[in-house]
């Protein structure tokens, strides 16, 4: 069973390298065509205390990546002050940040941790993150200087 599991967590992290890599930005973990979060709501973790899919009606544009919002007060909010809502590691997976690579954060895989949000690429991730939040963070803080400019598939 345990191969099965490290078999289909390689397999995700795999595609994961592989869909990172288009990203249009390096920084930031969005589409080809910009689109952040993967059209989720980036206040409502904050807000509502959970992932909720952005409407795409209601829109702002941050750093050339276009974001979604359930509503226009959390789009007011957000422009306002961006930077208190914005996902650590450009959107990246934390856990991924702190091994040293770029995989495409899943917007329902989330924790909001003294005030700042972080995504995972998956369920087993994140369920392996939350054993060690401050190490993975001070670990991924680190690696962030060296990989933040780097495109996913130069960190393979």
């Amino acid at each position: 069973m345990n191969a099965i599991k490290t078999f289909v967590s390689g397999a995700a992290l795999s595609v994961a390298i592989a869909t990172s890599a288009i990203a249009a930005g390096v920084e930031l973990n969005a589409s080809s065509t910009g689109l952040a979060l993967q059209g989720y709501d980036p206040v409502a973790y904050f807000t509502d205390g959970q992932a909720t899919p952005g409407n795409w009606k209601i829109t702002a544009v941050h750093n050339d990546a276009t974001y979604r919002f359930a509503s226009e007060e959390h789009k007011a909010a957000f422009l306002e002050n961006p930077d208190a809502y914005l996902p650590q590691y450009g959107g990246y997976c934390a856990f991924g940040a702190a091994m040293g690579y770029k995989f495409d954060g899943d917007p329902q895989q989330w924790k909001v941790v003294d005030g700042e949000l972080f995504l995972n690429i998956s369920k087993d991730i994140q369920e392996k993150w939350v054993e060690d939040i401050p190490g993975y963070v001070t670990k991924a803080d680190a690696n962030w200087s060296e990989i933040s400019h780097k495109d996913p598939s130069e960190l393979e």
